[in-house]
């Protein structure tokens, strides 16, 4: 493919080098350059370009990207920066553009980042959900699991799970794999990377999903600082369409700054003394007090018998709540998925397997 190429950039000096590069390229037919938003708008079509390099440097131009997606809906445009900034990346992204891309760059970057946010899926922000549980051994692992790879199957859209219980993280164990890179590693060279540069950090294990796993001895988890790891999430949003984050148990900073951050957060338990509605009561509650008004955290259940709509209901009225979802104790479905045999498929047809069904797609119709 010859990506017919117009170039909107404010620098001078910078269009001409992004120019002679892309003319050294027989990748690309490089047809006009640009200073201003509205002479490109204006006079483009004539050229029936095929891509945009727009320079969101200039935040006049960064207003302006919607009116080329409008104008242009056919059209690979890709945002411009000098210096990577999650604010305006997160900008343009809302503007339901390609992707972004520092400049200057080599011809064949333009074209593996093209190809990098068209594996990713939809042109839009990344859904961020994260998993969370006031203490341990709930299924939360085991629910994050498998809905990232029920989102794969059924979206064909780029979905990561990211571990971030940084001292007993088990992800990896989940899906029988020992990856090259792990979240030491992301939040330590975040603030050097870009999406393509960043994307090998994750382990491909299946067809569109993609694991970031914890460090691998839990004395590492001291080196992971929470504002790094929060930009981590952010650029991983422009990798992936769905992030899957697996919190710690408990209160702590990570947990506390990713569920506040993501924009779906389950809050897990699972029933065993029944003191379980009266931990997730007080988690509720303090969730709320720190929430923005548009922010919701979702109850679930698991191992509850009976896992029935009377006992969903005898739990909502306890606990003060809604609860989004309840699980059955399907012991034998649980310990497969725990042994490294997730990625070989569970039976469909069971009940855990429908709920996570009806889950995923209350999750892609944007209902939760």
């Amino acid at each position: 493919m010859v990506y017919k190429t117009i170039i909107v950039e404010s620098n001078q000096r910078m269009s001409d080098i992004l120019s002679a590069t892309l003319k050294k390229s027989g990748d690309f037919e490089f047809l006009s350059a640009y200073s201003d938003a509205n002479s490109a708008l204006g006079q483009s079509h004539i050229y029936k370009p095929n891509l945009f390099l727009i320079d969101v440097d200039n935040p006049d131009l960064l207003q302006m990207l919607p009116a080329f997606v409008d104008i242009f809906p056919n059209a690979n445009i890709l945002a411009t920066m000098s210096n990577w900034n999650a604010d305006i990346a997160y900008k343009a992204q809302k503007a339901f553009i390609t992707g972004c891309i520092l400049k200057p760059f080599k011809a064949e970057e333009v074209i593996d980042t093209i190809n990098l946010y068209n594996r990713r899926g939809k042109y839009a922000p990344s859904r961020i959900i994260s998993f969370f549980s006031p203490k341990g051994r709930s299924g939360r692992t085991t629910l994050a699991s498998l809905l990232a790879l029920n989102l794969a199957e059924r979206t064909n859209e780029s979905v990561a799970l990211i571990d971030a219980d940084l001292q007993f993280g088990d992800l990896p164990i989940f899906f029988d794999l020992e990856p090259s890179h792990t979240v030491v590693d992301a939040t330590h060279d975040i603030k050097l990377l870009t999406p393509i540069l960043f994307a090998p950090y994750f382990h491909n294990i299946k067809k569109n999903l993609w694991i970031l796993s914890s460090p691998e001895r839990p004395e590492y988890a001291e080196l992971v600082e929470t504002s790094n790891f929060i930009e981590v999430v952010r650029m991983a949003g422009h990798v992936f369409r769905y992030l899957l984050i697996d919190l710690p148990a408990g209160f702590n900073p990570i947990s506390l700054e990713v569920s506040n951050f993501a924009d779906t957060n389950f809050v897990i338990a699972m029933i065993n003394t029944g003191l379980e509605v009266d931990h997730m009561r007080r988690t509720m509650d303090m969730f709320r007090e720190r929430r923005a008004k548009h922010k919701v955290d979702y109850p679930i259940f698991t191992r509850v018998n009976p896992c029935t709509e009377e006992e969903r209901e005898k739990l909502e009225l306890r606990l003060g709540y809604p609860v989004t979802a309840i699980f059955p104790n399907e012991y034998n479905l649980v310990s497969v998925a725990n042994s490294g045999r997730i990625l070989y498929g569970l039976p469909n047809d069971t009940k855990l397997m429908q709920i996570i069904n009806q889950l995923s797609t209350k999750i892609i119709s944007g209902e939760l």
